[in-house]
């Protein structure tokens, strides 16, 4: 590490302690002109890569994941703290795994069965624009099926 002062290459670590968001704090001193500086580490993270249905790629987008349950949950008792904390279980979900690029369609699917757990309502609306429901008989077909597994 290069001092920031007299730029020489010989530096010491004096402290290393963990800090906010996984970075490490690093006191450190210059051997040659012998003053002190502060660094941070932190793990270089590769970017987790959506690749949609027409095969384009983009960087993965949380806030996306955030805005269609809100819009599902509108006028629904689901508090934005468990949207919030659903969206954190999907992103460590997908983060976790070794795999850097993620189907839409795994989103999508984790998404629905994060809402069905949380709220029918909610998972019907999200799935009737995910699905692209055509008609009123695909709502009632997805409703009958949540019904008949509910009694199992």
């Amino acid at each position: 590490m290069k001092c920031p002062y007299c730029n020489a290459e010989d530096t010491k670590v004096i402290d290393s302690r963990p800090c906010e968001g996984g970075a490490i704090r690093r006191r450190r001193q210059c051997i040659v002109c012998d003053r002190r500086f502060t660094t941070y580490e932190r793990v270089e993270a590769i970017p987790l890569m959506v690749v949609k249905k027409d095969g384009v790629r983009e960087e993965f987008d949380r806030t996306k994941i955030e805005k269609g349950m809100l819009l599902a949950c509108h006028k629904r008792p689901v508090s934005v703290d468990t949207i919030l904390r659903l969206a954190d279980e999907i992103e460590n979900e997908l983060t976790a795994g070794d795999e850097r690029e993620i189907p839409s369609t795994v989103i999508g699917e984790k998404v629905m069965e994060k809402l069905k757990a949380t709220d029918d309502v909610a998972y019907v609306r999200f799935a009737s624009v995910y699905r692209e429901f055509k008609d009123v008989k695909t709502f009632v077909k997805e409703i009958e099926k949540m019904d008949q597994n509910k009694k199992k």
